[in-house]
């Protein structure tokens, strides 16, 4: 299942063998070399190389697992889950942690707790009344209006467990007009105020941040190779200028708007209006995440129900790896949503697996961002941090970047 995805393609295209030496330990046989095999095993992406059962293995990645079945501290309670309201897990009994404190996925695993139930409530201010009454221990996403609320809560308590944050980015259709045209795209890199975006994304300051490096912010190949394009409030006359040399003739552009998820929603209106402002037939058009997913498949015009920009975001880690982010990929129709091509630049990003040191990836990287801008395969919004809110009596929990784990947490 895994081999099928990226990186997992990568591996088996370098892998000779691979075979079971006893109960404990399987032997990796490689035609040539691959500097980040470790890596791409210890992989914390989307797509990681999980233990599963062999029928749920054999699943292709497209497919989804219906079966909740693993190996790890918890055990998933099926008749306690109620689907799409509640989900359910206990303490594995029978699981052996590793006798070291916890880090992120590594360390001992320790469950400090019988039992944890997820509940989903759909409405912000439910879900805080019930942190405030008590009902709840701990909410992943209190949004930034409810900040000073939470603060003034002598039960309550903001922390910052994610330290690195979500990148917003927007992605333009490549495929049709206007941002089949390069000019149309660089626009974009000069149309964004970032600090206006952070604004409707993350109101707090102090938990917002500007990002410029493809790599990220916090990753060891962060840089700022062409970052020239980056100025403080946007340069809206610049991206004028480049719509105009792109020879923009007031085709629609169709930015995607979930209506679900309130901090997008905002951008994509902002987007909108900031187009509108120099003369761009921007139209947005609302549906819920569900439908946008749905939607960025479609290579068409908007006439035939394609889209022109759409906005999304991932944890500041997951842009350290150009093999398994695939927002990093420049390969055409074959790529992710937007579909950016430049050979120049896959056949450096073809190279990253070979590169064995860490400072020949940073040099590796800063070749490929100065590529990237210049194709400008997709354009930053900014960089938010969000904190979770928990009752005091919650503690031990762990920090993991782009995931939470539930080991440690402890009610005291």
């Amino acid at each position: 299942r895994w081999t099928q995805t990226s990186s997992g393609q990568l591996l088996m295209e370098r892998t000779k063998d691979i075979s079971k030496k006893d109960d404990k330990t399987f032997t990796i046989t490689l035609r040539e070399p691959l500097a980040l095999l470790i890596d791409m095993l210890a992989s914390m992406a989307a797509y990681s190389p999980f233990i599963m059962r062999e029928k749920d293995a054999d699943r292709p990645p497209t497919e989804q697992v219906t079966a909740n079945i693993g190996s790890g501290p918890f055990k998933f309670n099926e008749a306690l889950t109620k689907p799409g309201a509640s989900v359910t897990y206990d303490r594995n009994e029978k699981y052996v942690p590793r006798k070291e404190p916890p880090d992120a996925f590594a360390g001992g695993k320790v469950v400090k707790v019988d039992r944890v139930i997820w509940d989903n409530i759909s409405d912000p201010q439910t879900a805080l009344a019930a942190l405030q009454a008590g009902e709840v221990d701990f909410l992943e996403s209190p949004p930034p209006d409810f900040y000073s609320v939470i603060q003034s809560d002598p039960n309550l308590e903001l922390q910052v467990l994610n330290e690195s944050g979500e990148l917003y980015f927007l992605r333009m259709n490549c495929l049709q007009k206007p941002f089949d045209n390069l000019k149309a795209r660089q626009a974009m890199l000069h149309l964004i105020d970032q600090k206006a975006f952070l604004r409707v994304i993350s109101p707090d300051a102090k938990y917002a941040h500007p990002a410029v490096s493809i790599f990220g912010s916090r990753t060891p190949y962060s840089n700022d190779q062409n970052t020239g394009w980056y100025k403080r409030g946007g340069d809206l006359e610049k991206a004028k200028q480049l719509f105009q040399e792109a020879g923009y003739a007031g085709e629609k552009v169709v930015i995607l708007q979930p209506t679900d998820r309130v901090e997008v929603s905002n951008a994509a209106q902002l987007v909108a209006a900031t187009l509108r402002k120099i003369g761009i037939n921007a139209e947005l058009a609302p549906s819920d995440w569900a439908g946008i997913v749905a939607r960025r498949p479609n290579k068409g015009p908007v006439e035939s129900g394609g889209w022109s920009i759409f906005i999304t975001y991932s944890n500041d880690r997951s842009f350290g790896d150009p093999i398994t982010a695939p927002w990093l990929s420049a390969n055409g129709e074959n790529g992710y949503f937007g579909w950016p091509k430049s050979d120049e630049y896959e056949a450096l990003r073809a190279k990253w697996a070979n590169v064995e040191t860490l400072d020949g990836r940073k040099a590796l990287a800063g070749q490929m961002q100065e590529i990237f801008w210049d194709l400008a395969g997709f354009v930053f919004l900014g960089q938010s941090v969000q904190p979770i809110a928990r009752r005091k009596t919650l503690t031990g929990l762990v920090g993991v970047p782009g995931q939470l784990v539930m080991w440690n947490m402890q009610k005291g």
